[in-house]
């Protein structure tokens, strides 16, 4: 048989503690080994047996998570799923988990959090297995199998269409990622001149982070970076990041192009999904279109980066050797709808080139 997935739950919550066991040893893949009810007993545990991935909370009595996540890091790296309730509250902190080291987050409401998580089973069982992953490169990803579960692809949002015939020669960069994506598109945008091309990126993020998300790179980068808005247009030195569970696909009117934020169902099971914006830009962009396809679990952004292939659009794949997950990467590689694979610090300046 294969090697479970091993769990080991940290949350000062005993109702999410036995709910989120409960979700997680339901799928065969998964075998919890253990709750802790702070990251003091959470320690203790880890002397006797170490997990492959940890779920944490973030605000807990006697060490917050942040703390114990930042010495978890330092002294015994395990990836590590966040399960807060502070994206209502203080989203910086979730962003700074992420750069701690944080593999995945997910955000659970102060009330009712027992019937969001088990709504939510297949997110949350999904977070574990793409942390389970992202892992030293001596981890074989194969021992653990991934169960799929149904799922729609870009139709349910955006019917197939003949792309429209082109009225401007506007360059844009349509950009996707999942996990690992927070820190590869912090370098993919730092490295951008004020000059870029437009700019659409779907990261898969819960709600509520993606405003502040933005709002941290535009800090950073030389760019302008915000969390696009239905109808935003698409502006040189502009980068916009697609709202958290909700669609962004690419549209143009005559030679100008915009944005249009929707909500839908989940599409490659996730919204925002690179899959839709990837679609919209292969029937509005055409051959206009540079997109870049990064670091992240699953298949989510690939058959639609081949539809920007046969659109005339030129595509790039992040590498295996940078990326977290070299899942979507991959998948898109392997359907022929890639031009060039580039390590991450290089694709900026591939999209630039190209840009003219």
């Amino acid at each position: 048989m294969a090697k479970k997935i091993r769990v080991l739950i940290v949350d000062d919550s005993a109702v999410v503690r036995k709910t989120l066991e409960d979700i997680l040893s339901s799928d065969p893949g998964i075998e919890v080994i253990g709750t802790a009810v702070d990251p003091y007993v959470a320690a203790q545990r880890l002397k006797n047996e170490v997990p492959d991935v940890i779920t944490l909370d973030i605000e807990m009595p006697r060490m917050d998570g942040l703390t114990f996540l930042q010495k978890l890091m330092k002294q015994h790296p395990i990836p590590v799923v966040i399960c807060s309730s502070v994206a209502e509250q203080g989203t910086s902190n979730a962003l700074k988990a992420l750069e701690y080291g944080a593999v995945e987050i997910i955000t659970k409401p102060r009330v009712g959090t027992k019937k969001f998580l088990e709504e939510s089973s297949i997110l949350l069982i999904d977070k574990v297995k793409a942390a389970a992953i992202a892992r030293p490169r001596k981890f074989k990803a194969e021992a653990h199998p991934i169960k799929i579960s149904p799922k729609l692809n870009a139709d349910a949002v955006l019917p197939m269409t003949r792309p429209q015939a082109l009225t401007t020669t506007e360059k844009i960069c349509l950009v996707g990622a999942s996990t690992g994506g927070t820190e590869a598109l912090r370098v993919f945008l730092e490295s951008q001149p004020l000059g870029c091309p437009p700019i659409a990126i779907v990261q898969h993020m819960p709600e509520h982070f993606t405003a502040a998300f933005a709002k941290r790179l535009n800090a950073i980068c030389p760019i302008t970076v915000k969390e696009a808005a239905d109808g935003d247009p698409m502006l040189r030195g502009q980068a916009l990041i697609a709202p958290g569970n909700m669609h962004m696909l690419l549209k143009r009117s005559g030679a100008r192009y915009y944005v249009e934020v929707k909500s839908g169902p989940l599409v490659s099971r996730h919204r925002p999904s690179v899959d839709v914006l990837f679609r919209s830009g292969a029937q509005y962009g055409g051959a206009n279109v540079v997109a870049a396809i990064m670091t992240g679990m699953g298949d989510d952004g690939a058959k639609g980066m081949k539809e920007l292939y046969d659109a005339g659009a030129f595509t790039i794949a992040q590498n295996e050797a940078t990326c977290v997950v070299f899942g979507m990467p991959q998948e898109a590689i392997k359907l022929g709808g890639v031009h060039k694979v580039l390590p991450l610090q290089g694709i900026a300046a591939e999209i630039v080139r190209v840009c003219g």
